[in-house]
């Protein structure tokens, strides 16, 4: 696809410096442009590409001032790096609305129904009395459970399983591999010293604007519903328990691990290898560090926490400059008692 940079500067609401009647079809790194590419400068030190670059245009903030002569055109906006990814997410809503219709072979029960605008891909499955949405792409090996409900505008990757009684919203993106629905981990410890599964009976919701990143699973509740709120990303690879629920515009990243029946409240960071036991609350706007472990409820909103087990971000930092010194505060007081 060509766009004209006046088309660009249109969807941007910028204004080119230069030919606006030049075509671009191709979204380049700065140092590496090249004619019919765009790129942007938002990070100074990028700066001097710039006046090397052979990219046809150039996304640059408004305060930008070029001090050489310069041999592409200029898009200027209110913030490059705002534009450029404005710039991005029309340019990949392009690329995935393009996507319509069906690819052989695939299953489809005569009991489910699909809106308009639908891609389905080859070998996906879609099971009985389920409802999807306008707009949906569901790519191959995708497999849908009976009774799943997907709103509007849903992306679901290669591979992803989406498992019975799943609600899925509007404009949610399932990434290759995730696993939406799966059992619970639920065992009850027997006299003999095993273990007898318990039936897992509850479905997950994702409301509206979430994405679950690859290989992610969320399991399915024992009753109710492991929930999944407006707005929350989730990374790659992190397993979230039965009965949880995640408030909005919470992020989590990589490796996390998050216990059953534990609610996080909305606009958290939870940063990578996190543990979170299970049955607990953690406050609005909470932030965890990498690899730290959470062993019981967070109640102060806004908390920075970190250290493993969790303690308050300045006391733990504290307590590891001293756990630096302690080699040779031991060795101090060696020298001490051999003076006694």
């Amino acid at each position: 696809m060509e766009f004209t940079l006046g088309q660009v500067a249109a969807i941007l609401q910028g204004i080119v410096e230069g030919d606006e009647t030049q075509k671009v079809s191709r979204l380049d790194k700065i140092q590496e442009g090249k004619q019919g590419g765009i790129s942007f400068l938002a990070n100074e030190k990028y700066t001097p590409f710039i006046y090397e670059t052979d990219a046809t245009a150039v996304i640059v903030s408004t305060s930008f001032v070029p001090t050489k002569t310069l041999k592409t055109n200029l898009i200027r906006v209110e913030d490059a790096y705002t534009g450029f990814t404005k710039l991005l997410e029309a340019y990949s809503m392009l690329m995935k609305s393009s996507l319509v219709g069906v690819e052989e072979p695939c299953f489809f029960d005569a009991s489910s129904s699909i809106g308009d605008q639908a891609f389905r891909g080859a070998f996906s499955y879609i099971g009985k009395n389920c409802v999807i949405g306008d707009s949906v792409k569901i790519h191959s090996h995708v497999h849908i459970g009976d009774r799943v409900k997907v709103g509007n505008n849903v992306i679901i990757h290669a591979g992803a399983k989406i498992c019975a009684d799943t609600i899925i919203g509007n404009n949610c993106e399932i990434h290759p591999g995730a696993v939406i629905g799966s059992d619970g981990f639920g065992f009850a410890p027997q006299g003999d010293g095993s273990y007898k599964a318990i039936p897992q009976i509850g479905n997950v919701i994702l409301e509206d604007n979430v994405s679950v990143g690859a290989n992610s699973t969320i399991d399915c509740a024992t009753m109710g519903s492991t929930i999944i709120k407006k707005g929350a990303k989730i990374d790659n690879l992190v397993q979230i328990a039965h009965n949880v629920i995640i408030g909005e515009n919470t992020v989590v990243a990589s490796q996390t691990g998050i216990s059953g029946s534990t609610t996080i409240g909305k606009n958290c960071v939870i940063a990578g290898k996190v543990g979170i036991v299970g049955h607990i609350t953690i406050a609005d706007n909470t932030t965890i560090g990498a690899n730290t472990g959470i062993s019981k409820s967070i109640k102060k909103s806004g908390s920075t926490l970190f250290g493993y087990i969790a303690m308050d971000m300045k006391d733990f930092l504290k307590s590891y400059s001293i756990f630096k010194k302690l080699g040779s505060i031991e060795d101090r007081i060696r020298e001490l008692e051999k003076k006694q």
